[in-house]
Formats: structure tokens, C-alpha cells, sequence
């Protein structure tokens, strides 16, 4: 079974150069290596990530509720 949203990015991929596809093959490939291990390791950019939004957290850093919702949207339409 695939998502909507997965069928519609792989039907983009055909378009995309062959460097793209293969890099997103590798992110798919590492995916399926961390399911089929049960369990999920985030990469260096993703713990920064994450450090980053703690950070900001306890700064009392947050988005507003019309920001939430607009980037909600933004995201629903892809």
C-alpha cells in the first residue's frame, strides 16, 4: 500500500537527474534499514534539529497559532 503523497513524489522522480534519484534511493534504503531494526536512529542534522527546537522552546520561542495553521496548509497542498 502506498500513501497519496508517495505516489504522487515518485511520480515526479522519473523527471528528476539521475544524482537525485539516487540520492533519494539511499534515503529510502536507510529508512528501511532502521524499520527492519526496529528501531530508528536520527541523523547528526536531525539531533541538531532537534537541539535547536529545545533550544527554542525554552527560550519561549513558539509560532503562533495563524503561523501553525499557515504552515499546516502549506504542507496539507504538497
Amino acid at each position: 500500500m502506498k500513501t497519496k503523497r508517495l505516489i504522487q513524489a515518485l511520480e515526479r522522480v522519473d523527471a528528476w537527474p539521475a544524482y537525485a534519484q539516487d540520492e533519494l534511493a539511499e534515503i529510502a534504503r536507510d529508512i528501511d534499514e532502521s524499520l527492519a531494526k526496529g528501531e530508528y536512529e536520527p541523523t547528526p542534522a536531525e539531533l541538531a534539529g532537534i537541539d535547536r527546537g529545545l533550544r527554542d522552546a525554552a527560550d519561549g520561542r513558539f509560532a503562533t497559532d495563524a503561523q501553525a495553521e499557515a504552515a499546516f496548509v502549506k504542507l496539507r497542498s504538497v
